[in-house]
């Protein structure tokens, strides 16, 4: 057997000898075991707040006797708040952060257009002065009598 024991004393699953098993109405449908050799492996799904107790495993002595396992299993369910994502007020502050950054960038790609940034990128000639020294540039320059 196992039972639920302090809350709602009641029985959850009955298990045979001859691997005959009775899953009691509460847990209909919400309940899954398996068997291998001694072992049994028990889950419950959709677990409602009701379904905290204490479960024990116990086993039948003689014909009327139940011989409880010396330990058992504190359950231990919470309620737990649903949130409503239609209505959630997050999603207009992502709305409007996203604007913002966009009229910002909008903002710096104008002023900078505007200033013409090219000329303050554009490689500079340097300051200097070029002189041909060569002699043919300078036989044409001079004067003989």
């Amino acid at each position: 057997f196992l039972l639920k024991t302090h809350m709602q004393p009641e029985s959850v699953l009955y298990v045979s000898s001859q691997n005959v098993s009775t899953i009691f109405p509460a847990f209909a449908n919400r309940l899954e075991y398996s068997k291998q050799e001694k072992k049994i492996v028990i889950t419950l799904h959709k677990l409602w707040k009701n379904d905290s107790d204490i479960y024990v495993c116990a086993r039948v002595k003689n014909s009327s006797f139940l011989s409880v396992s010396r330990s058992g299993t504190m359950l231990l369910i919470k309620e737990v708040e649903q949130t409503d994502c239609s209505n959630s007020s997050s999603w207009g502050i992502y709305g409007l952060t996203i604007v913002a950054v966009l009229l910002f960038s909008v903002l710096i790609h104008c002023t900078l257009h505007r200033v013409n940034m090219k000329k303050y990128f554009q490689k500079r000639k340097p300051n200097a002065v070029y002189e041909d020294m060569s002699y043919s540039s300078r036989r044409n320059t001079l004067t003989r009598n």
